[in-house]
């Protein structure tokens, strides 16, 4: 693992909360407070967001994307800390399904997150210092309260659509049953309507990795000028298995050893794939806080649309005049096909469209993020039936 970080380093990393690079920031006073469902209001907060393409003139193009637990705003732009190029610019951008030259494109920062919007290691005006662990629990309603308030401040009144996976996907269904007059069209990929045991065990062993490595401080690192580095990656090493399937791990892996022949008898990464995950945890928390891991992981455990509506989740979704298209994958087992499929049916049960489908990879959990033309035709041809029954014009 990397060496632990200095203090200048996580104080830029904390400046980097409040004042993020490379992006818009919208800013909230004490007079427009964040009611959050652990019944506490947040107050002041940001939410920093990028926006691509051009909002048309009645306003009504524009596209939210929701990104996933370890994702951020720069959805479809070279990233200002990594450099890499936006997480989803296979699916985002100038001719892409989600093309910029036809939607307005808006993708915030979720609350709680470590890229400019509020969150844990943004600045706790009480004490002027990081909030660390007192602030307070966030839920996916709450961000999704948040993007509505984002919007509202850019005087969108509706969008032709929702898109997102995973975490992403939890925001959009999160979008339909709290503002279903506020959403044309939907697209829910590799997401389900709650969490299941299975993932939220994964997500206490991550959460568990970060909080015994000794510089986690109880969550104080930042003001103590420690730095969690190796339980952070030993958390983004276990979940990034999750995303992944045992096919796509043997076909690119297998069990070749890394830069040998031959076992070295010891417990340096002798494997390829112990190489590779290892390269994972060090690479994600150079741009990634520890507490946000905690909180975000937090907010997905506790997402259950049916426990918010009398048990039954098509109630979540009653009356909504909303066009949605469910995509799962056949390899993912994250979030397999079966709670996609419950998604569906529950939407069936309510009387609202949709459409459905499963893609055959071999890419698990992560294929919604990576090169799937199928994926890509789906999304385009959604997309292209929604503005047609929208009344817009090449999508303006």
């Amino acid at each position: 693992m990397a060496d632990v970080g200095t203090a200048p380093d996580l104080a830029a990393r904390a400046r980097e909360a409040d004042t993020p690079r490379d992006c818009l920031v919208a800013r909230f006073g004490s007079d427009r407070p964040l009611r959050l469902d652990a019944g506490v209001e947040l107050s002041p907060f940001q939410i920093a967001y990028k926006t691509y393409g051009t909002l048309n003139a009645e306003r009504s193009n524009a596209v939210l994307i929701c990104h996933a637990l370890t994702g951020d705003q720069h959805v479809a732009n070279v990233h200002p800390v990594t450099g890499k190029p936006g997480w989803w610019e296979t699916m985002v951008g100038p001719g892409r399904p989600i093309d910029t030259e036809r939607y307005f494109v808006v993708c915030p920062n979720v609350v709680g997150a470590c890229m400019g919007s509020t969150g844990p290691a943004s600045t706790d005006p009480a004490t002027g210092e990081p909030w660390g662990l007192d602030f307070p629990v966030i839920t996916i309603r709450d961000m999704v309260r948040a993007q509505a308030m984002l919007l509202d401040e850019l005087k969108i009144d509706t969008l032709f659509a929702v898109a997102g996976g995973s975490m992403g996907g939890m925001q959009v269904l999160q979008w339909a049953a709290s503002f279903p007059e506020r959403v044309f069209a939907a697209l829910p990929i590799a997401c389900a309507t709650r969490h299941s045991a299975q993932n939220i065990a994964f997500h206490e062993v991550g959460r568990q990795a970060v909080m015994a490595d000794p510089e986690w401080r109880k969550g104080r690192y930042l003001v103590e000028g420690a730095n969690p580095r190796k339980g952070l990656a030993v958390a983004r090493m276990g979940a990034h298995i999750t995303y992944l399937s045992d096919a796509a791990l043997h076909r690119k892996f297998g069990r070749k050893f890394q830069d040998r022949d031959n076992p070295t008898f010891t417990f340096d990464a002798d494997f390829q794939v112990e190489s590779y995950l290892r390269h994972q945890g060090i690479s994600f928390v150079e741009r990634f806080d520890a507490n946000s891991y905690l909180y975000l992981t937090r907010a997905m455990d506790y997402f259950d649309l049916a426990a918010d509506h009398n048990g039954v989740v098509a109630n979540a979704f009653a009356g909504a005049q909303t066009r949605f298209c469910v995509v799962s994958f056949t390899s993912d087992w994250l979030f397999p096909t079966s709670e996609s499929r419950a998604i569906v049916h529950a939407l069936n049960a309510s009387g609202a469209r949709v459409s459905f489908a499963e893609i055959v990879t071999d890419k698990g959990h992560d294929a919604f993020l990576l090169d799937e033309p199928e994926l890509f035709a789906i999304v385009r041809g959604f997309l292209d039936g929604a503005a047609k029954a929208r009344g817009l014009k090449n999508g303006r």
